[in-house]
């Protein structure tokens, strides 16, 4: 008897509760509407012809495309538009060496030399792999020099190097670092790095439209960036270019990337591991937590600090860290995100892991970061405005003998911008 009891009760709990879950889901429509009001402003003052948004929000996913991915060729933008990422590639990279080191191939703490013993001896030898995933290697410039062309080249311009600062001490962004990362994670697994990645990362996330060089069936599909002066360009190829900035992927590989990232789609032990321990957190930089190449901040967060944390002053200026020892374990209530650009190309990406919330904003030219995360920001506000609003009209929990909060007229538009929601 008290056996069905309570299973009536739970029953009819279900039914209760069921209006009311899909009642704090998002629509289609609703999520088109919101992202619209952020994209297009954007894309009219800086002229950008094509933006492809994944969204991720409360189990639902999103894709909305927008504009052309080909001017000349009247080639509007779709779910199958590939578009290059620039440093959001980094991401991959990294996720390259932790599985490494899960499998136990390398140690983040260990040194550059045992891995090029060509360079035992030397400053760039002594750096720990960490310090190249976290852009701490004491002054590395922002692009491999132009007349570094091969392998041999790159290790004659590593020996010769010298520290403007204490490893450890000072972020210099650099694509040199973080692409010898990954020159040094596919080495320790015996493989070549596009090759390993696509192996061991691409495919197993099921990422069916990424690649470093797009395929002949592909290329119809291959979005063109274009300059400031309009004019077509795609990324020219460049030492350590794959390993630094050239994935190039749809919308809807991004946003699975992103799923990955908070745990919600069924991976391996091995990989979501992997995935894991890129977001351990090295070095405090002022409000910005900086993991192996994500970037993070602790909610609540304003606009303006997200801002200021993805300006140029940030990516061209040495910044003093303060370092995590031992590094932070990942945490759930953060803003994590990584820009990135090539000439024709600007690609921004955030997640909330606690909140189950992802963004990709792909444009097929480059305009300003603070843009790009005002457009994230104002969709993640925007959502869970729209959630309180629904938990609020929805919820029996209100005493409906007096004016509701909704009854007292909020005016969203003036509170705070740091809004969340609770699941």
């Amino acid at each position: 008897m008290n056996n069905r009891l309570l299973l009536g009760a739970l029953s009819s709990l279900a039914v209760c509760l069921t209006p009311f879950a899909h009642a704090l889901e998002v629509s289609r429509a609703e999520a088109l509407q919101i992202t619209t009001a952020a994209v297009q402003p954007a894309m009219e003052k800086n002229q950008i012809p094509g933006v492809a948004v994944g969204l991720i929000f409360h189990g639902q996913t999103y894709v909305f495309n927008y504009g052309m991915a080909s001017v000349e060729g009247q080639h509007p933008v779709t779910d199958a538009t590939i578009f290059e990422i620039g440093s959001v590639s980094k991401a991959f990279t990294a996720t390259l060496a932790t599985y490494a080191e899960t499998r136990g191939h390398l140690k983040l703490s260990d040194i550059v030399a045992s891995y090029l013993l060509e360079l035992e001896g030397t400053d760039f030898g002594q750096l720990q792999l960490y310090h190249l995933g976290t852009h701490t290697t004491g002054g590395l410039p922002l692009q491999v020099p132009d007349n570094v062309r091969n392998q041999e080249q790159l290790l004659s311009y590593f020996r010769a190097w010298k520290p403007n600062y204490k490893s450890g001490a000072v972020r210099t962004y650099a694509n040199p670092s973080i692409g010898t990362l990954g020159l040094i994670a596919a080495k320790s697994m015996r493989q070549d790095f596009s090759a390993v990645m696509s192996d061991k990362i691409f495919q197993p996330l099921g990422l069916t439209s990424t690649y470093f060089s797009a395929p002949a069936a592909k290329l119809t599909s291959y979005a063109f960036g274009y300059t400031k002066d309009k004019a077509p360009v795609r990324v020219s190829p460049g030492m350590l270019a794959n390993e630094a900035y050239g994935v190039k992927t749809t919308a809807t590989d991004l946003t699975q990337f992103l799923k990955a990232n908070m745990n919600m789609l069924p991976l391996g032990s091995t990989l979501q591991t992997a995935l894991d321990n890129t977001r351990k957190s090295y070095f405090q930089v002022g409000a910005m937590s900086q993991d192996l190449v994500w970037e993070e901040y602790a909610l609540p967060v304003d606009l303006q600090v997200l801002q200021k944390g993805n300006s140029g002053a940030m990516i061209y200026n040495p910044i003093p860290v303060v370092a995590k020892i031992p590094p932070a374990a990942p945490r759930a209530n953060v803003w994590v995100n990584k820009t990135g650009s090539t000439n024709g190309f600007g690609a921004y990406v955030a997640f909330v892991p606690s909140k189950h919330f992802g963004i990709v904003v792909l444009a097929n030219k480059n305009y300003p970061n603070e843009e790009r995360v005002e457009i994230a920001h104002r969709i993640f506000e925007a959502l869970a405005k729209l959630r309180v609003i629904s938990s609020v009209i929805h919820s029996d929990s209100i005493d409906r003998s007096g004016p509701t909060n909704l009854d007292k007229g909020f005016r969203w538009e003036h509170d705070p911008v740091n809004i969340s929601w609770s699941d």
